[in-house]
């Protein structure tokens, strides 16, 4: 009869621990799935760009280096070269609606909870892009690509083709990259980059890419605020550009030691790695 009674408040005590750990394996269930899904839709989106005309040049998953950021790097989700045109997508994977202007700096999903502006976001890649592609901004469109659990209420004036800003579903992503070079085509007559141009904007992007595992890490973990990369960054006000003498992150500095054959063992912020 004791032991009973003692079993009686042995599960009474284990209940909310039972309870946490249950509660801890649904969340990173849920956050797998989440993960799988992203990783669908940019295969979806990968498979239509490499399936557009041979003259266009696509990259994917591009890290540079970015001394405005706060991890001293952008990540680009897909850059698209084109005669036209060069398209700069950011692929998102929220559920739900999505409510917005493109004026707007928070963006509203399912009324639950508030996203950057995507297009704000994206500018800080397009500006990258066009200083190493040597570009202007009206070279540039920007592309917001969400998969089909999200449904829009935005600024109508995101999804007109006369628009340099464009939320566009993955599914109608390549559509809509079709319709924009049209109608550039019709509007200006010409196109704006020669096969030799591409090629090179191309190469200088691919160069651009960093690839180290260990940065891409650093860069990932400064995203997720588990200050691991605050702990990297320690002295970053003596390392400064061989140049200029600004001073550069630690993790500009890193990648300039990393690469001897390019720097010679000198450290210099992004304007004058070029």
């Amino acid at each position: 009869m004791i032991s009973k009674i003692l079993g009686l408040f042995q599960s009474k005590k284990e209940e909310p621990a039972t309870k946490k750990v249950t509660q801890n394996k649904n969340k990173q269930e849920q956050q797998k799935k989440s993960v799988r899904k992203g990783e669908i839709g940019e295969y979806k989106v990968n498979i239509q760009l490499d399936q557009m005309p041979k003259e266009y040049k696509h990259l994917a998953d591009l890290l540079v280096t970015n001394p405005a950021a706060k991890s001293g790097y952008s990540q680009i989700d897909h850059v698209l070269l084109t005669p036209y045109a060069i398209f700069v997508i950011e692929t998102k994977n929220y559920q739900g609606e999505i409510k917005g202007g493109r004026d707007d700096k928070q963006w509203n999903v399912n009324n639950r909870f508030t996203m950057m502006n995507p297009f704000n976001q994206n500018y800080g890649h397009i500006e990258i892009v066009r200083k190493i592609t040597n570009t202007s901004r009206e070279d540039i469109v920007s592309l917001i690509s969400f998969t089909r659990r999200a449904t829009f209420s935005v600024d109508p004036a995101l999804r007109k083709i006369s628009s340099n800003d464009l939320i566009v579903y993955d599914i109608e992503l390549t559509e809509f990259i079709e319709r924009k070079i049209n109608y550039i085509k019709l509007t200006e007559k010409k196109s704006k980059f020669s096969a030799e141009q591409i090629d090179e904007m191309y190469l200088a992007l691919k160069q651009a890419n960093i690839t180290d595992p260990a940065i891409r890490a650093l860069h990932t973990d400064s995203l997720k605020g588990n200050g691991l990369a605050a702990q990297k960054t320690k002295g970053d006000e003596r390392a400064k550009c061989a140049s200029c003498g600004k001073p550069v992150p630690q993790k500009v500095k890193e990648y300039c030691l990393a690469n001897p054959a390019r720097f010679k063992g000198k450290i210099y912020c992004y304007d004058h790695q070029k």
